[in-house]
């Protein structure tokens, strides 16, 4: 029987920008440089394809769109899911930047950009991100029981079906980026809730939770598990 956990060896990037030429650019630099990409011309049919085919692993976003710019897109997915994205703009505005960063962005990019340096962004920030792929379709196989939907924000446990908070839903997006790893109680605080001073029993209160619809019996975990003043883990059982 495979390991659940090996992943195809191609990340999935998805690229936004209403600029056709901009889309064929990246298509033709990320493919190249063996990443999976899928593309869509504004914020709004982004949202679509995340929702018709799931997650990428990052994605790359232009700021100034008609329908729905870059950092109300990144607003959006970021409420359920700590997605990497790296921001494209036309204008080398330090506000612009500033704003970018601390809101949605990894990293950005200037127009005109060089495609090489682009790849290298997308690389660099991939490898921050964690081993375990998003990008394989809507539902996430962890284990043979436990199946999680981070778009449609529920898991699936031993075929029953619990719906997930956002703050479930994204908590579980970073574990599961970094299975088999601890992941600092520090760090779970600051991409959860990065603009909010949320304290630790806070996190401990949506960890208990979340225990209550992935695990057989909460109180003796095997998937969500604590290491005691440091962070959580997430395992296969």
């Amino acid at each position: 029987m495979p390991d659940p956990l090996v992943q195809s060896p191609l990340r999935r990037v998805l690229c936004v920008d209403d600029d056709r030429d901009i889309l064929r650019i990246l298509h033709h630099a990320l493919v190249d440089a063996g990443f999976d990409v899928i593309t869509a011309s504004g914020g709004l049919s982004a949202l679509e394809v995340i929702e018709r085919r799931g997650l990428p692993d990052l994605a790359v976003v232009d700021i100034c769109m008609p329908d729905l710019d870059g950092l109300e897109l990144g607003r959006r997915i970021h409420s359920f899911c700590d997605l990497p994205i790296i921001l494209l703009t036309a204008v080398n505005d330090e506000e612009t930047v500033v704003q970018a960063i601390e809101r949605v962005a990894e990293d950005y990019v200037v127009k005109p950009f060089r495609p090489r340096e682009l790849v290298a962004r997308v690389n660099r920030v991939m490898r921050r991100s964690g081993d375990f792929s998003l990008g394989g379709g809507r539902e996430i196989e962890v284990d043979a029981g436990l199946r999680v939907d981070l778009v449609g924000q529920r898991v699936i446990v031993q075929g029953r079906e619990q719906p997930l908070t956002p703050t479930e839903s994204k908590i579980l997006s970073i574990l599961i980026q970094r299975l088999g790893h601890t992941v600092h109680n520090e760090y779970l605080l600051s991409r959860v809730w990065p603009f909010e001073e949320v304290f630790e029993e806070a996190l401990r209160v949506h960890v208990h939770r979340l225990r209550q619809k992935i695990e057989a019996d909460p109180r003796h975990p095997r998937r969500l598990l604590t290491k005691r003043g440091v962070g959580y883990r997430l395992e296969r059982a």
